[in-house]
């Protein structure tokens, strides 16, 4: 991931409600949630929503995809584990640390 990817990423998630969304679309898994499900589950009304998730679309953390007459939305795991992988890049400064090297950001001892 370049920096200006992390960049826009990080603006996207910076705001509560849109951090909301992209945490109820990971908690979904790749099966992903209705637009409407979404506005429901966080009380968010249509408008709001829609603009929300045109950011997180735009971010490239969640993608969309219509079926009928409703939109589909699921996390984008692979730029979310992009963006872990950028922000963890130097972990402890290059420590052999084995929890370092996994890449698991939880996990580490720094």
């Amino acid at each position: 991931m370049e920096t200006n990817q992390a960049i826009i990423a990080l603006t996207a998630l910076g705001q509560a409600t849109r951090l909301a969304i992209f945490r109820l679309l990971v908690e979904a898994g790749p099966d992903g949630r209705m637009a409407g499900e979404i506005g429901e589950a966080l009380a968010v009304p249509g408008a709001t929503l829609s603009f929300h998730l045109k950011e997180l679309v735009h971010a490239g953390l969640i993608g969309s995809e219509s079926q009928g007459r409703n939109v589909c939305y699921r996390a984008n795991f692979e730029a979310m584990n992009a963006l872990v992988a950028y922000l963890t890049h130097n972990c402890c400064a290059g420590s052999t640390d084995v929890s370092c090297s996994t890449g698991a950001a939880a996990a580490c001892a720094c």
